[in-house]
């Protein structure tokens, strides 16, 4: 296999030139320049691009960090990052922390030694000093991490609005409320805030029902529900992530209750499940192919050399009326 110095020697130019030419370094008179190609062509050479990326202290490769793949959002999102990071010119390494304690630090440890050129995380288990020691591209989806670090997410206060006054409008009276842990400090709890003000100021009993953080395989969801039922809990309406609200819908239907009959079901993301259950979920939708390409963008202005203070990127969410609710 031909090298950059048979190269060299077959255009009768210095190895160096060569590299300059490759690596798009410095000048290479044109005459010189068809020389090498010619050269390349005849030796059958292929420039070896991680080597001409590390020349320029780039790798064109960023992590991706969600915490389970198999979670309907974050399959989603990546699946719609990829394609934004390859429009933008980069490959995407996928990192699927949720079997590894210490994976999200391995793959920061990664970052810091060049080798990807940035990181889009969706993972918070990790303490954020962790991430304020790493001065690299880093865009945070629904985390605020640091100053320098922005963040995108949807306005979820509206979506918690938009739950609540759906719950509201179908006339529920007493409705459990799944409802993530707020030991890490994030975006996503405004919806659980506003979701409880709205029923509270329309005088509506909600029953929280606080998750473990970062806990979103479904098999923990199963588990969840079951314990409410085993409770013998009394509800009417249920508010929660697409995977937990179907599965409390199925256990529902299981147990001869009538949905929206008896009780009526919001989920929250409106991943492509919530239209596949029968009944269709009504749900606060996300739009996950925007949070990833606003992901993306804010990634290579980063990289590019762009400074970033404070900054957040925020989204609207809208609510898709489906079949586990009686009017809009």
């Amino acid at each position: 296999m031909a090298g950059i110095k048979d190269v060299a020697r077959h255009a009768g130019v210095g190895v160096g030139t060569v590299s300059r030419m490759l690596n798009n370094s410095g000048y290479v008179a044109e005459e010189t320049r068809k020389k090498i190609e010619i050269a390349m062509r005849e030796l059958n050479y292929t420039p070896n691009e991680l080597a001409r990326q590390l020349y320029r202290k780039r790798t064109g490769i960023i992590a991706v960090l969600v915490p389970n793949i198999a979670n309907p959002f974050f399959s989603q999102f990546v699946n719609y990052a990829e394609a934004e990071l390859y429009a933008a010119g980069f490959k995407m390494m996928l990192c699927n922390t949720q079997n590894e304690s210490n994976a999200e630090l391995e793959y920061l440890d990664m970052l810091n030694r060049h080798i990807v050129d940035g990181v889009i995380t969706g993972v918070h288990s990790l303490n954020v000093e962790e991430y304020r020691k790493i001065q690299k591209p880093i865009v945070a989806l629904d985390r605020y991490i640091g100053e320098h670090i922005p963040v995108v997410a949807v306005d979820h206060r509206e979506g918690g609005r938009l739950a609540a006054e759906a719950l509201v409008r179908n006339g529920c009276r007493s409705v459990l409320h799944f409802r993530g842990a707020v030991a890490v400090e994030s975006p996503y709890h405004e919806r659980h805030f506003e979701f409880e003000r709205v029923m509270a100021r329309s005088h509506v009993r909600t029953i929280p029902y606080e998750l473990e953080w970062n806990r979103l395989d479904f098999r923990y969801y199963q588990e969840i529900v079951q314990d409410v039922f085993a409770r013998e809990i009394s509800f009417d309406g249920v508010f929660g992530v697409d995977e937990i609200a179907i599965e409390c819908m199925n256990e529902t239907i299981r147990r001869h209750r009538k949905v929206p009959g008896d009780v009526k079901f919001v989920a929250y993301d409106g991943t492509f499940i919530t239209e596949l259950v029968e009944p269709s979920m009504t749900a606060v939708v996300q739009p996950v192919a925007a949070l990833a390409k606003e992901s993306v963008r804010l990634l290579s202005d980063l990289i590019a050399g762009k400074e970033y203070k404070n900054k957040q990127v925020l989204l609207s969410v809208t609510l898709r009326k489906g079949k586990t609710t009686v009017v809009p």
